[in-house]
C-alpha cells in the first residue's frame, strides 16, 4: 500500500484523535498558539492530499511525512497538546517508501523539527532532554526496521521461485527483526502490558516488569486482578481491591485514561503510576484483549504533596499573629477615647484582617482537599436556616455596595450534611455574587426542593463570565479576565472549594452566564431526613 492518501488520512485521524482526547479531558489552547499552528498544517495537508495520485509527484509522500513531523514538533511545544508517539507513523512511512534514505530523513527531520524545538522551548529539563534524545533514536530504529523489512520482502518475492534454499535465512531475518522490535519495546520508559480476552498477560516490557516486581514481591500469576499485592488507591493508603485494579477493568473491556495508583509499601521506593487502557476488538466488535500504559508520576505526586504541606504550614503559622491582630483590634474598638480618624483607620485594619482570615481559611481548605484529609461532620441540618443566616450576614456588605440582596426559601428543608461546610459554600456563592455586581444591581437567592434534591440558586445581574472562562471557573487560583481587568479582589479559591464541598456531599454545581448579563449558580444536594 503505497498510496500517500491512505497514509495521510491515517495520520490525520490519529492526530485529531489525540487532540480530541486532550480537549475532552480539559486541555485548551488560544487561537494564536503552537497547537493551533500545528492543526493548521495538518488541515492544509488533508486538503492537498486528495489531489495526489500514486506514481505522480514521486517526492510528495516524503514531503507529506516531513510536514507531519513538523506538525508534531509544533504541537509538542505545548505540554497539553501533541503526543510524541505520533512521530512513529511518519517515520515508518519514510522507511517504507524511501528505504535507508528514509531512515536518514527520519532521523534528521525528528532532530530538527521535534527534538531541537522542544529543547529550545523547554530548556534542558531532564524529562524533555531525555525525550529529545530518545525520539530520533526510536525514529531511526523504527524506520530502519520497516526499511529492512520492506527490502527483505521485495528481495524474497523476486527470488522465492528460484532460491528455496534461502528459506532458513529468511526465518533468521524474521527472528532478527523481532529482536529489534523487542529492543524498541523495552526502550520506551513507559510500562506496557498486553492482555488477551481472558485477562491473561501475553506481553509486557521491562519497565512494566519493574512495577510488577515492586507491587508483587512474592510473585505474580500473570493474570489481571491478582488479589495479594502492595497496590494502593490514589490516596496511597487504601489497598486497591482486585476488581478495581486497572488490569481488571481493562480485562472487562473498559477504556480509561490517567487512573492513578501506588505500588510498593516502602515510602522510599514506592511509585505513583498513571494508567491508561485501550480495548482490542475484532472486526465484528468482539473483545480480544487490551493494551495498557503505565507512566511513573511519582515526582509529580510528591511535588504536589510538598506544595500542600507548605501551604498548610504557612497558613497555620499566619493564624497566630492574625489572632492577635483581631484581639487587639477588638480591644481598640472598645476604647471610648479613640478619635473619629483613628476609628476609620481601625475599620480599615479590621476589614483587611477579615480578608486575610478568609484567604488563610481558603488555603487550608485547598490543602485539606488535595491531601484527602477533609472529614465532614454529617448530621441532620436545616438547610433553609443555613441559607437565611448566610444571606442575613451578607446584608450589610450588599447594602454598602448598593446591591439589592433578597432570598426566597421554604420555612425548613432537611438534609444530612456538614453545616459549617455547607455554610461556607453558600457564603462563597453569595459573596461572589455581591462582589461581581455593580451598584444598582441585584442578587437573588432561591432555595427549593426538586426531584428529591435541594436546589440552591444564586442569581446576579453582575458582569457575567466569558464562555472561554466557564470551563476553568472551578480551577484552583483561576480568575476571569474581566475580574482581573476590573481589579476585583480575590484569590480564585472560593468556587474551587465550594465545588469540592458540594461533590463531597454527593451533589454538583452548575453555572450559567452571559458577559454583561449576570450569572446563575445552581447547587444540587441530595435531600435527607
Amino acid at each position: 500500500m503505497t498510496d500517500p492518501r491512505v497514509f495521510q488520512y491515517g495520520f490525520t485521524a490519529l492526530y485529531l484523535l489525540d487532540l480530541g482526547l486532550r480537549y475532552a479531558f480539559g486541555a485548551r489552547w488560544p487561537w494564536v498558539s503552537w497547537p493551533m499552528a500545528s492543526l493548521l498544517i495538518v488541515a492544509v495537508l488533508a486538503a492537498v492530499t486528495p489531489l495526489l495520485r500514486p506514481g505522480r509527484a514521486p517526492h510528495a509522500p516524503i514531503v507529506l511525512a516531513v510536514a507531519d513531523l513538523l506538525a508534531v514538533g509544533l504541537a509538542r511545544l505545548d505540554p497539553d497538546a501533541g503526543s510524541g508517539l505520533l512521530i512513529v507513523m511518519p517515520v515508518l512511512w519514510l522507511g517504507r517508501i524511501a528505504g535507508r534514505r528514509g531512515v536518514v530523513i527520519s532521523v534528521v527531520a525528528v532532530v530538527l523539527l521535534v527534538s531541537v524545538p522542544s529543547i529550545m522551548y523547554a530548556g534542558f529539563a531532564p524529562v524533555e532532554t531525555a525525550r529529545a534524545v530518545l525520539y530520533p533514536v526510536v525514529a531511526g530504529a523504527a524506520a530502519l526496521v520497516i526499511a529492512e523489512s520492506m527490502e527483505w520482502v521485495n528481495h524474497e518475492r523476486a527470488e522465492a521461485e528460484h532460491q528455496r534454499d534461502r528459506l532458513a535465512g529468511a526465518l533468521e531475518t524474521i527472528a532478527h527483526q523481532r529482536r529489534v522490535s523487542d529492543a524498541i519495546f523495552d526502550t520506551v520508559d513507559v510500562g506496557l502490558l498486553l492482555l488477551d480476552g481472558s485477562g491473561r498477560y501475553i506481553g509486557m516490557n521491562r519497565r512494566h516488569q519493574e512495577f510488577v516486581d515492586l507491587g508483587y514481591p512474592d510473585g505474580h500469576d500473570g493474570r489481571a486482578g491478582q488479589e495479594s499485592g502492595l497496590v494502593f488507591d490514589a490516596d496511597g493508603r487504601t489497598p486497591l481491591a482486585a476488581e478495581a485494579a486497572p488490569s481488571s477493568r481493562a480485562a472487562q473491556g473498559e477504556e480509561f485514561d490517567e487512573v492513578r495508583i501506588w505500588v510498593g509499601e516502602d515510602p522510599e521506593t514506592r511509585r505513583a503510576i498513571s494508567v491508561s487502557a485501550r480495548a482490542i476488538r475484532s472486526e465484528d466488535g468482539t473483545f480480544e484483549g487490551a493494551a495498557l500504559g503505565y507512566t511513573d508520576v511519582t515526582d509529580i505526586m510528591r511535588a504536589l504533596q510538598v506544595k500542600n504541606e507548605f501551604v498548610a504550614l504557612v497558613s497555620h503559622e499566619l493564624r497566630t499573629p492574625l489572632t492577635s491582630i483581631v484581639g487587639y483590634s477588638q480591644l481598640l474598638e472598645d476604647d471610648t477615647q479613640l478619635s473619629l480618624g483613628a476609628r476609620k483607620h481601625l475599620a480599615v485594619i479590621q476589614r483587611n484582617t477579615e480578608r486575610l482570615h478568609r484567604l488563610i481559611a481558603d488555603l487550608l481548605s485547598v490543602a485539606q482537599h488535595d491531601a484527602g484529609a477533609v472529614d465532614y461532620a454529617r448530621e441532620r441540618i436545616d438547610l433553609a436556616d443555613v441559607v437565611r443566616d448566610t444571606v442575613d450576614a451578607m446584608g450589610t456588605a450588599a447594602e454598602e455596595s448598593g446591591v439589592d440582596l433578597s432570598m426566597v426559601a421554604p420555612d425548613s428543608m432537611a438534609i444530612v450534611a456538614d453545616a459549617q461546610r455547607i455554610a461556607q459554600v453558600v457564603d462563597n456563592l453569595v459573596s461572589n455574587a455581591v462582589k461581581y455586581t455593580q451598584s444598582g444591581g441585584s442578587v437573588r437567592v432561591r432555595l427549593a426542593g426538586e426531584d428529591h434534591q435541594a436546589v440552591l440558586e444564586v442569581t446576579d445581574t453582575g458582569i457575567g463570565i466569558e464562555p472561554d472562562d466557564i470551563d476553568r471557573l472551578f480551577n484552583r487560583f483561576f480568575r476571569s479576565r474581566e475580574a482581573e481587568r476590573r481589579a476585583i479582589a480575590g484569590a480564585g479559591l472560593g468556587l474551587s472549594i465550594a465545588k469540592d464541598i458540594v461533590e463531597g456531599h454527593g451533589g454538583r454545581v452548575e453555572v450559567e452566564s452571559r458577559p454583561g448579563h449576570g450569572s446563575r449558580f445552581r447547587v444540587l444536594l441530595p435531600l435527607g431526613r
